[in-house]
């Protein structure tokens, strides 16, 4: 079994920063190609942030989140992590790390090719 541990969530005013932090075993983290964000607002379809692969470079950002978070990945520690700077009031949502992914999750963001979820973490951004 999988296990993904999100951690870093909390409360920030606009403007403000977070970061996220998603830990897995050396065997998932090796065996896996493609780690990432994916958040889901009350009402809304949980989406993509950002994807990184493994073994490399940062791979997809949602538009919205461009220039603001950045996604990066510690083979030595087995954890991928979620840098979110001038947070908005509409970024407020639950978190998930995700892995096991298809293609299109890792190059598109689209949450349906994901396998595996953590628990997900909570981040809220008041005005």
């Amino acid at each position: 079994e999988v296990q993904l541990v999100e951690s870093g969530g909390g409360s920030v005013q606009a403007g403000g920063s977070l970061r996220l932090s998603c830990a897995t075993s050396a065997y998932t983290f090796s065996r896996t190609n493609c780690m990432g964000w994916f958040r889901q607002a009350p009402g809304k379809e949980r989406g993509g942030v950002a994807t990184v692969y493994t073994r490399g470079e940062s791979v997809y950002y949602a538009d919205s989140v461009k220039g603001r978070f950045t996604i990066s990945q510690d083979s030595a520690k087995s954890t991928v992590y979620l840098q979110m700077n001038s947070l908005k009031p509409e970024d407020t949502a639950m978190y998930y790390c995700a892995a096991d992914m298809g293609y299109e999750a890792c190059w598109y963001g689209r949450s349906h090719s994901v396998g595996s979820w953590g628990q997900g973490t909570q981040v809220t951004v008041s005005p």
